[in-house]
C-alpha cells in the first residue's frame, strides 16, 4: 500500500499530470485559456503516429510469436466482454435508460489511447520495458465494444442504426487508421527506420503529451462544469469502479499470457480505460438518442482523470507485486 501511495505521489507531481490539472483548474475558473483546435488535432496526430511507429519497430525487433497472437485475441475478447460487465454495473448503480446505459458500456469496452500513451510514458520514466506490440492490442480493442453495445440495445427491443455509415465510422476512424498505419510503417522499417526519425518521435514526445493533456484538462473541466446535475452518485461511482474491475481482469489476462511487468501494466490500462474519441463518433451514428453528456462526462470527466492520477500508479504497483519486480 505504501508503494502505491508513493507511486501516486510521484505521478501527481509529474509534468504530464500537472499539465492536465492546469487545464482542469483553468476550466473551473472560467479562464479564457484554450488550445486552438488545429493545434490540438496536430498534437493528437503526432502522439498517435509516434506511439504507433515505436510499437511497430518494437514488433520488428521482437518478432511474431504465440504471445503476440494470443495478446491480440485476448484484446478482442476483452473488448467484446467488458461492456456486458459495465452494463450490469450501470443497471445496479443507476437508473439510466437502456440506450444510455448501453452507450456508456461501449465506451468502457473500448480504450483511451491517451491513457495508454500516458502509461507508456510512466513505464519509460521508471525504466520498465514493455512489449511493443501492445499498441496493436490497443488498436484491435477500439471496435468490438461497439458491437456489444448494439446487441444490448437490440436485445431490449430498441432499434439501433447499423447502416454502412456506422461501419465506416468504426473501420475508417482517423485515430485507428493513423495508429495502425504508423504501426505498420514502424514494423516494415524496423529499428533502422526508428533511428532515422528518433529525434522526431522520441525526444519531443513528453512535451507534446503535456500540451495535449493540458487541452484534455480544459475539455474535461468544461464537461464536468456543464453536466452538473446530470450524473448521480451511482454514475460517478461506476466511473471509478469499472476501471478498477477492468484492470483486475486485464491483470488476470496478462498473467495467463505471460506478459512482462510493463506489458501487464499496459494490458491493465487498456482494460481499465474508456474511449472518448472513436466510440462517441460511432454512438452518434448508431445510437443518436443516447445522451452524449452522460457518456462523454463519465469517460472523459470521471474515468480519465481517475486513471491518469491514481489508476496508473495502482496498476504499476499491482503488476510489479504480482510479477515480482
Amino acid at each position: 500500500m505504501t508503494e502505491i501511495f508513493s507511486l501516486a505521489a510521484d505521478n501527481l507531481i509529474s509534468p504530464i499530470i500537472l499539465s492536465f490539472v492546469l487545464g482542469l483548474v483553468a476550466s473551473f475558473a472560467r479562464s479564457d485559456l484554450s488550445i486552438p483546435e488545429a493545434v490540438a488535432k496536430g498534437l493528437s496526430i503526432y502522439l498517435l503516429f509516434s506511439i504507433g511507429f515505436k510499437g511497430g519497430a518494437g514488433v520488428a525487433a521482437h518478432g511474431i510469436d504465440a504471445t503476440l497472437v494470443g495478446s491480440l485475441i485476448a484484446g478482442i475478447i476483452l473488448s467484446f466482454a467488458l461492456p456486458f460487465i459495465a452494463y450490469g454495473y450501470l443497471r445496479i448503480l443507476t437508473r439510466l435508460p437502456t440506450i444510455d446505459a448501453a452507450a456508456v458500456a461501449a465506451h468502457y469496452g473500448s480504450i483511451s489511447i491517451v491513457t495508454f500513451v500516458a502509461a507508456t510514458s510512466v513505464l519509460e520514466g521508471r525504466g520498465i520495458p514493455s512489449e511493443g506490440y501492445m499498441v496493436a492490442v490497443a488498436a484491435v480493442m477500439e471496435a468490438p465494444a461497439i458491437l456489444s453495445a448494439l446487441w444490448l440495445v437490440m436485445r431490449s427491443g430498441k432499434s439501433a442504426d447499423v447502416e454502412e455509415g456506422l461501419w465506416r465510422e468504426i473501420l475508417l476512424n482517423g485515430s485507428i487508421v493513423l495508429l495502425i498505419g504508423a504501426f505498420l510503417i514502424g514494423w516494415i522499417t524496423g529499428e533502422d527506420g526508428l533511428r532515422e526519425i528518433e529525434a522526431f518521435v522520441v525526444a519531443p514526445f513528453k512535451g507534446a503529451l503535456c500540451l495535449f493533456l493540458l487541452d484534455m484538462g480544459l475539455v474535461a473541466g468544461r464537461g464536468l462544469r456543464e453536466s452538473r446535475g446530470i450524473l448521480g452518485v451511482g454514475a460517478v461511482a461506476f466511473g471509478v469502479l469499472m476501471p478498477v474491475t477492468g484492470s483486475l481482469i486485464g491483470l488476470a489476462t496478462a498473467l495467463l499470457l505471460g506478459l512482462s511487468t510493463g506489458g501487464t501494466v499496459l494490458m491493465m490500462v487498456l482494460a481499465a480505460s474508456a474511449s472518448y474519441i472513436a466510440v462517441p463518433a460511432a454512438m452518434r451514428v448508431a445510437l443518436p438518442d443516447a445522451n452524449p453528456s452522460i457518456y462523454l462526462t463519465l469517460s472523459l470527466g470521471v474515468t480519465f482523470p481517475f486513471n491518469l492520477t491514481l489508476g496508473i500508479p495502482l496498476y504499476v504497483a499491482l503488476a510489479g507485486a504480482v510479477a515480482g519486480q
